[in-house]
């Protein structure tokens, strides 16, 4: 589905994003996984690589630099000439109830989670904007941003910022032929869900009507639709992927 495909993806080292980065790989596009911890992607691309059609390369930087973000962009832009797909996945999360709300962690979580996005967005459809087949941006928000949740007040509010923005930027970037969507993800089954207490888990857990976790690779399929030339004619959207969870 994604052969011929240039894709940049960051947070590509763990969770969700590696998963896309595998998925990505696996259905024959060349994917560029960006982590900030050096050597983080080769730990398991280069077994991964050798039995995929597509290839994972790593890239190190951090999103939230804007001059660091141009330069990486530019390395790929150099190295494959075209870039077709980007996902914004890279995102902080620290959980605060009201009145005990860090300061310093707020800022992390907008710097990284909303300008770094942006930071991206804008460096990649510039590229974009000059191919004759445009692209497809994927930023990855949460549901959190559409319901809310007890606790995570700020992370809302930077995930509610990647759903707006995604929403304008689809508008403003139609005309040079880039799509933009978002996925919401519901709760998904990664290192730091597992960390997690098992009691208040399964409590959410039976609140979803297909009554399990996402697993990370539910939300990379969800991506690589979107990516493809399945979705030529979709932007602007908001595909939450949570199992029909009741909240």
């Amino acid at each position: 589905m994604l052969t011929g495909k240039v894709c940049i993806v960051t947070g590509g080292s763990r969770g969700i994003g590696k998963a896309i980065s595998q998925v990505f790989a696996q259905n024959g596009a060349i994917v560029y996984a960006v982590a900030t911890r050096v050597g983080s992607v080769e730990e398991w691309s280069a077994d991964f690589n050798q039995g995929v059609s597509g290839e994972v390369r790593s890239v190190y930087f951090d999103i939230s630099d804007e001059k660091a973000c141009r330069e990486a962009v530019m390395q790929v832009k150099r190295e494959c000439d075209h870039i077709d797909g980007l996902v914004n996945n890279a995102g902080v999360e620290f959980n605060e109830l009201i009145g005990m709300i860090s300061r310093i962690n707020m800022e992390k979580m907008f710097s990284v989670n909303v300008y770094g996005t942006i930071n991206m967005l804008q460096i990649v459809s510039r590229i974009m904007g000059r191919q004759e087949n445009g692209g497809s941006i994927v930023n990855i928000a949460s549901m959190t941003a559409l319901r809310g949740n007890r606790g995570q007040l700020v992370y809302s509010a930077t995930k509610g910022a990647v759903v707006s923005l995604t929403k304008s930027a689809a508008k403003e970037l139609a005309e040079k032929k880039i799509r933009i969507n978002a996925i919401a993800p519901g709760l998904t089954n990664t290192d730091m869900m597992k960390q997690a207490d098992p009691e208040k888990l399964q409590n959410r857990i039976n609140n979803i009507c297909m009554g399990r976790l996402a697993e990370p690779e539910d939300i990379a399929k969800a991506c690589m639709f979107m990516v493809s030339d399945l979705s030529t004619y979709v932007s602007g959207q908001v595909l939450a992927v949570d199992g029909c969870t009741i909240m």
